[in-house]
């Protein structure tokens, strides 16, 4: 199947609305991006609507998303693609990256610091005014059209002299900064997403306030909406919400018994 059909006939399209709730000028930066070839970075901890913002500028500008998980063995070939042996002769099959190229489609590189920087510098052609795609091993220039877009994300919370981005990589985009939302909008989404009544919303959301108040006094990160929403969808099954959140927000964020007791303690006082 070719990399187009594999397009038309697939999940690349996001078919329904995904739930996004703005809290600044996010969309409008993407869109001017997305008219002008601008690639595009998105910075902000883990677990505060990076994806879920793609999936709903994917949806809302009707252009096809594919979505690569970085990791530490992620290879050059596995974006572009690599020669596989098939009916005993051997045929070329694109990668994400390259089908992405070939297919006017949004490219969304998911923690891309997590990706070892060789890996990495191929996407430079691609971020330039070239806006091309080095296939090496077949010998070709891959020219993106007008409608390819390349997004990357990361977590600026992990970044160290080890994992961080080049700034040869940084200056071919511009960044969107993602933050939780503030307490009213953030007890809103939760609310949407889990169907839990609000004031109870309000409650995880003070509590998520707080965990991140303890970020590099003994917590690496604090609560994301995320870990609030799966709190609120615990609570709306009908579990307890002290036992909720200690099983989806105290004991995920740490093993530290101490802080595992401040953070129960704080249950304590908000429920």
């Amino acid at each position: 199947m070719t990399s187009e059909n594999i397009i038309e006939n697939s999940q690349y399209y996001i078919k329904d609305e995904p739930y996004y709730l703005p809290t600044a000028n996010e969309v409008d930066i993407f869109n001017t991006a997305l008219a002008e070839n601008i690639p595009v970075l998105l910075k902000g901890p883990t677990g505060c609507g990076k994806t879920r913002f793609m999936e709903y500028m994917s949806w809302y500008n009707k252009r096809p998303l594919i979505t690569v998980a970085c990791h530490d063995d992620l290879t050059t070939a596995d974006l572009v693609g690599r020669y596989l042996i098939q009916n005993d002769s051997t045929v070329w099959q694109d990668g994400p990256l390259t089908t992405a190229v070939r297919n006017g489609c949004i490219c969304y590189l998911d923690e891309i610091v997590e990706a070892r920087k060789d890996t990495t510098v191929v996407i430079h052609p691609l971020c330039d005014d070239r806006r091309m795609l080095p296939l090496e091993k077949l010998g070709q220039l891959l020219q993106a059209p007008p409608e390819f877009c390349l997004t990357m994300s990361y977590n600026p919370g992990y970044q160290s002299a080890v994992k961080d981005l080049k700034p040869s990589t940084r200056q071919r985009f511009i960044s969107i900064d993602f933050s939780y939302p503030n307490e009213d909008l953030e007890a809103q989404i939760v609310h949407n997403e889990a169907g839990l009544e609000f004031p109870t919303c309000e409650h995880l959301v003070k509590l998520a306030s707080m965990t991140r108040n303890l970020v590099g006094n003994g917590l690496e990160e604090g609560a994301s909406t995320r870990l609030l929403v799966h709190t609120a969808k615990l609570i709306k099954r009908g579990f307890e919400p002290k036992m909720a959140c200690r099983c989806a927000i105290a004991d995920v964020l740490t093993d530290d018994p101490e802080t595992v007791n401040l953070l129960h303690e704080m249950i304590e006082t908000l429920f």
